[in-house]
């Protein structure tokens, strides 16, 4: 069964950053990709950021994260960080990590993120 470790959340104030991990096990095989998506209150679930766990190195950014995010990757631990640097009010949100394996999408329980002042 697949679990995922999720760290690195909190409350930090505007400008701040955080570094979230994701670290799964269970697996044999390595997953396609992994990443973060994003749930704030009464708004849907977003994408933040996700990459290949290949060796192409491709990485997708939400706009509204570009310059300020980075993804990137362990793969031999099965991980996948997320930096996140010069924080707004509006990356207040539930970020969920996600991994995906051929036609299958795992997700994680989550780990609040409260940027406020």
């Amino acid at each position: 069964q697949v679990q995922f470790v999720e760290s690195g959340g909190g409350l930090v104030q505007p400008g701040g950053s955080l570094r979230l991990s994701c670290a799964a096990s269970g697996i044999i095989f390595s997953f396609d990709a992994m990443g973060w998506y994003r749930q704030a209150p009464g708004k849907q679930r977003e994408l933040v950021a996700d990459m290949s766990m290949s060796s192409d190195d491709r990485t997708h950014y939400a706009d509204s994260v570009k310059g300020r995010f980075t993804i990137s990757r362990d793969n031999a631990k099965n991980t996948v960080y997320l930096q996140m640097n010069s924080l707004k009010p509006e990356d207040t949100a539930v970020y969920v990590c996600n991994a995906a394996l051929a036609s299958n999408t795992y997700w994680g329980q989550g780990t609040q993120v409260t940027v406020s002042s």
